[in-house]
């Protein structure tokens, strides 16, 4: 402006430099995405995955992910007006379009065709001329260069998180160990690339009930680019779904508040931000939304986020036209992905409905069909994918206690491993003390959560009551916590609940933090002094640490009170000093900047200030903690490593992966972690099916409904108990101990087995197998044998 305005008074020509940043205006916007995506090849490649396959599954999210959701995305819901956001949109979308068409071809038997699927999408786009615009940006609502620098370190920072992940998970064979998860969900990537219906790999013939979407994702990566099942779950898909999950939540937080900056916050505070324990011995359980260990938990954040902003629309009233569709589509693909992702949502839209019926005495339309739309994919959901061992999940308040330190080493340890009460029984064994210490656990845990509810303030103001979002979001992240405390799980699987509204929650937060219209230095100075905080008490700044709060010496509950209350007066320490800090820069930056004061502008200033100072001590232990391991070189595990596999057991699993026909069936004397099967041992081993690639007659039962329902029988958890029929198991057993003939042929006949897996580790084996079957490899501790058909 202001050469502008020097031009006209000199008489000079529009001035040049105006134009040359308008054609370097999109090198400068392009180059933090171009870094980003460089620097994902290259962690991807010393991750150890080949040239080739980076190129294919490049190839594949571009071509048969992102560019055709981008425009069924567009058509159905319009442009963002910049590309950045409406490819992240339609990465969500192409997401949602791939699990269709997976779907298709895994009911028809026609999984070779389900690479072409993005084909027909872009001839119609091509082809029809109302729809070619689509393949343009709409009206251009361009953003600022700093969003899309700062977007890019927050993803660089998401892309370090997933790079510490993985580093420590070698790709096959090696000697070592993989988190029985992982491998639980690398057997059913493998199951999923076959023909419905399906089956639990584990154990052949029973049917899969799992919410097991995200391995379909994965499976469909994997046929559609040809790359090798564990290189896809092990390597390649985490990254670029964290990533649109970022893009997505940092859309949504800026079309709600209105302020650009809001978006690059949220992408670092909603997923990889920490909780606030401010250096106590004490952790708050479910500090962030994303897990390696858990692909399910991750992959549903990309379809509940983009629910989460159609949901928005629809509260407040807005028409959606054509993306009424994705609705119920999005709300089945929650469903399936994890059972605990939409019932908080659901909650939440039920609360807006209701408040604002009441509040204007009308019927909300739009907010009631989108819940019905809701409801009935859960439902659905629940009848195509839940498990019958989803009916551990059952009603126990404070059980989350089971799982934290200062009840389960004090109260807890005499309530047994599934205690069938209302409450926790050592709450009441305490007497008063006990419940003390149990109300100090839930309070500590949700002061550590406070980054994530704090936002919820918004509803303490008239104007922003009267918004249906606020509620909505509001509602969603209460629902999350409620759950959360409300049930009882064996796995602590209640969790995630809290950890899919999480994105949510910080969404809610941060539009909050712009809602106070407070000047920049209040925010960033708070922000700063908080990080700063959070960094010493943790011990990662140079010359500055403050003190832990160190566990008591011993598990007492007088002990860890005062533990719980040294932690809570730090707490309120920093709650204190970051008001005061937020109130005096405002008083000074009021004598260079005149603005309105008062009371009520004092303390929304503070409510700021706490707010900011929250969210950077959240983020920078965070990110500290990524960069410390970013830059530290790995160590190598040392000393006994009981679950550890050889590099022999692997070669031979990957080997059968390799030379089997798909739908042959593995019988397998593996059954337990560590190797060796002895009784209720932990049924878990897993990797026969996951890393061989094909369904076993019994390998491992640790997750099977019946065993997950009788958790708690005979004081043992779910993964010791017995396998429910034992004379599969006996016949399945028998073969490798004491093999005859006729065993042999039951199985092939029966059970469809055409392959025998052996391993010495696991239990004794027959000389007299070799004679009955073929010997195809020997691998150290492993045989693999053919059956052949009489």
């Amino acid at each position: 402006m202001a050469d502008t305005l020097l031009a006209e008074r000199t008489g000079s020509p529009a001035p040049a430099p105006a134009s040359r940043w308008n054609l370097l205006l999109p090198s400068f916007t392009t180059l933090p995405w171009a870094l980003v995506v460089a620097a994902l090849l290259l962690v991807w490649s010393r991750g150890g995955v080949p040239v080739a396959d980076l190129a294919r599954f490049s190839a594949y999210w571009v071509f048969a992910l992102v560019l055709p959701g981008t425009l069924v995305h567009r058509a159905v819901r319009g442009s963002r007006g910049n590309l950045p956001e409406d490819l992240a949109h339609g990465a969500a979308t192409g997401l949602l379009l791939e699990i269709v068409f997976w779907a298709s071809a895994a009911a028809t038997g026609q999984q070779s065709l389900l690479r072409w699927w993005p084909l027909p999408v872009l001839v119609v786009f091509a082809a029809v001329p109302g729809l070619r615009r689509h393949w343009r940006v709409g009206e251009r609502r361009p953003l600022p260069v700093a969003w899309h620098w700062a977007m890019g370190a927050a993803l660089l920072v998401v892309l370090a998180w997933g790079y510490v992940q993985w580093r420590m998970v070698p790709l096959p064979p090696v000697s070592g160990g993989y988190y029985q998860d992982v491998l639980y969900h690398l057997g059913l990537v493998q199951e999923l690339t076959r023909a419905m219906p399906f089956e639990l790999p584990h154990v052949a013939g029973e049917e899969l009930r799992y919410h097991y979407l995200s391995d379909a994702h994965i499976a469909s990566g994997s046929m559609i680019t040809g790359i090798a099942p564990t290189v896809v779950l092990l390597r390649l898909w985490l990254v670029p779904v964290v990533g649109t999950a970022v893009v997505l939540a940092a859309g949504l937080a800026r079309d709600l508040s209105g302020v650009v900056w809001t978006g690059p916050v949220v992408a670092v505070a909603g997923f990889v931000g920490s909780t606030l324990t401010l250096g106590s011995a004490v952790g708050v359980s479910g500090e962030m939304p994303l897990s390696y260990a858990s692909p399910s938990q991750t992959y549903v954040l990309v379809p509940l986020v983009l629910l989460a902003g159609l949901c928005v629309d629809v509260a407040r009233g807005r028409s959606l036209g054509p993306a009424w569709a994705l609705v119920p589509a999005l709300g089945l693909v929650c469903a399936g992905a994890k059972s605990s992702a939409l019932p908080p949502l659901i909650a939440g839209l039920g609360l807006t409905a209701a408040v604002f019926w009441w509040r204007e005495r009308r019927v909300p339309r739009p907010a009631l069909v989108a819940l019905a739309c809701l409801v009935a994919a859960m439902a659905l959901g629940f009848r195509l994918f839940a498990g019958g061992g989803a009916s551990t999940l059952r009603v126990q308040a404070l059980a989350l206690l089971h799982f934290i330190a200062p009840y389960a080493e004090t109260l807890g340890g005499g309530d047994g491993i599934w205690p069938d009460a209302p409450l926790p029984p050592g709450i009441n064994d305490g007497g008063v003390l006990g419940w003390l210490l149990a109300f100090a656990v839930v309070i500590w845990w949700v002061l550590g959560q406070a980054p994530r509810w704090v936002g919820m303030s918004m509803l303490v103001d008239r104007g922003h009551r009267a918004d249906p979002a606020v509620w909505l979001l509001a509602g969603t992240v209460l629902a999350g916590a409620a759950t959360t405390w409300v049930f009882q799980h064996p796995s602590i699987s209640q969790i995630y609940f809290w950890m899919g509204v999480i994105p949510v929650g910080a969404v809610l937060t941060v539009w909050a933090l712009a809602a106070a219209r407070a000047p920049w230095p209040v925010l960033v100075v708070p922000a700063v002094a908080g990080a700063v905080t959070a960094l010493a008490t943790a011990g990662t700044v140079v010359g500055f640490a403050l003190p832990r709060i160190a566990r008591p010496a011993t598990s007492t509950i007088e002990g860890w009170l005062w533990v719980l209350g040294a932690s809570a007066l730090r707490y309120v320490l920093f709650v204190v000093v970051a008001a005061a800090l937020a109130v005096v820069v405002a008083a000074l930056w009021r004598r260079r900047v005149p603005a309105p004061g008062g009371r009520r502008r004092a303390a929304t200033i503070a409510v700021a200030g706490v707010t900011a100072a929250m969210l950077g001590a959240s983020a920078a232990v965070a990110v500290g903690g990524v960069v410390r391991s970013v830059l530290a070189e790995p160590v190598p595990a040392t000393g006994p490593q009981p679950y550890a596999l050889t590099v022999d057991e692997m070669r031979a699993a990957l080997w059968l992966d390799e030379h089997a026909d798909d739908d042959d069936v593995v019988a397998t004397n593996v059954h337990c972690r560590p190797v060796r099967t002895t009784p209720h041992c932990d049924a878990r081993a897993f990797w026969v099916t996951g890393l061989g690639g094909h369904r076993t007659v019994v390998e491992s039962w640790g997750y099977t409904d019946a065993v997950v329902a009788a958790h708690g029988v005979d004081n043992l958890g779910y993964a010791r108990q017995n396998f429910p029929d034992q004379e599969l198991l006996a016949l399945n057993d028998g073969v490798f101990t004491a093999p005859t003939a006729a065993d042999l042929d039951r199985l092939r006949t029966r059970h469809r087995v055409r392959w025998l897996f052996a391993d010495t580790r696991a239990g004794a084996v027959s000389p007299e197998l070799a004679r009955l079957a073929q010997v195809r490899l020997v691998a150290g501790s492993v045989t693999v044998y053919e059956v052949s058909g009489s």
